[in-house]
């Protein structure tokens, strides 16, 4: 017995923590992450992924070709 309060605190901070959204400055968050402004990344995130295409084309089966007798 006796949590009644300090559940009821827990609550309240925990409600603080999710509802409480502050003013985010974007620009003191991109210098602290050292982001260049300058220097823009790929628009897609899987440029640089290799080529598998000559791959698809050697390897890939039709599950009905398999089949046939």
């Amino acid at each position: 017995m006796g949590r009644g309060r300090a559940k009821a605190k827990q609550i309240k901070v925990a409600r603080k923590l999710k509802y409480y959204s502050p003013d985010t400055d974007l620009n003191r968050l991109q210098q602290e992450l050292g982001a260049d402004a300058s220097k823009s990344g790929p628009s897609d995130p899987y440029d640089d992924e290799p080529d598998y295409s000559a791959y698809a084309d050697k390897y890939n089966v039709d599950d009905d070709d398999e089949y046939e007798n």
